[in-house]
């Protein structure tokens, strides 16, 4: 089972998008203080939204949707509701 889901930094109001296979564990990666992406720079960071795929390349197809300027627009309207 994959996962495409959206992060939110209620802090700094960013938004991550990204899939894997491990929600809980890549939440737990995104807010280590060890981390040194990019979300190392906004913690803490939340679960805004997810959709669970079969397979890995729909997992894939899907975040780069929501990458898209609709998929933004998409997700623009969930951070309105936190």
């Amino acid at each position: 089972m994959f996962y495409v889901y959206v992060l939110y930094s209620v802090d700094y109001q960013r938004i991550y998008i990204g899939f894997t296979s491990n929600i809980e564990s890549r939440l737990f990666a995104h807010n280590h203080p060890s981390n040194k992406g990019w979300t190392k720079n906004f913690q803490p960071w939340k679960i805004l939204y997810t959709e669970q795929y079969e397979n890995k390349s729909d997992a894939m197809k899907r975040e780069k949707q929501l990458k898209s300027a609709k998929g933004r627009e998409f997700i623009k309207n969930l951070t309105l509701k936190v």
